[in-house]
């Protein structure tokens, strides 16, 4: 009687130590994310930012009939969001009828989005940019990441993606005018590790 129960005794010890290890390399196994999504960022200030992340089940939304920042740049339909999930991030951001003057030069564009999705030890981004125009001549949008179209005292960059400690950001289009202009259109960053 007493063997039975010492055995009875072992095995629930042991059925409850493989759940501890279970729960425990699960929870071990679960990843560390972040992510953030920005409509429109010009000259350090921001339209429809989601802000980071607070957890990996965290979920994040920011949006604006219309924004604009000073006569800078203005767009309409502004919308941002980050999604976390317990191993992976996904980040969006879009605006469409884009308008920017800086330095002589003026950007518009019709439609733009950036999108980035991070699982643990990988990421993929892509952006969609519609009607992109400069100094009201249309540029032909070939999809490639970081697209330049130099402009005089700047560049444009589409589809503009750079991966860093912080995660994979991809920027649909992003106008630097020396000394004038530093803006970002539809913005995306996630990270899963």
């Amino acid at each position: 009687m007493q063997n039975r129960r010492l055995k009875r005794s072992a095995l629930l010890f042991l059925a409850a130590t493989v759940s501890c290890v279970a729960v425990l390399s699960s929870m071990l196994a679960a990843a560390t994310v972040s992510g953030n999504a920005r409509a429109i960022q010009a000259n350090g200030e921001v339209l429809s930012d989601t802000g980071t992340l607070n957890s990996p089940t965290d979920a994040r939304e920011s949006s604006q009939t219309t924004g604009a920042i000073g006569s800078l740049v203005s767009g309409e339909a502004l919308h941002a969001t980050t999604i976390g999930y317990s191993n992976e991030v996904a980040s969006e951001a879009s605006v469409a009828n884009v308008a920017m003057t800086a330095g002589g030069t003026t950007v518009t564009v019709d439609f733009a989005m950036a999108r980035v999705d991070a699982g643990k030890g990988s990421d993929t981004g892509t952006a969609d940019v519609k009607g992109l125009a400069i100094n009201g001549y249309p540029v032909v949008v070939t999809g490639a990441r970081n697209q330049r179209v130099d402009v005089p005292g700047g560049v444009v960059l589409i589809n503009e993606q750079v991966k860093s400690a912080g995660g994979l950001v991809v920027n649909a289009v992003h106008v630097v005018i020396d000394g004038t202009a530093d803006v970002v259109i539809a913005s995306a960053t996630a990270k899963a590790q």
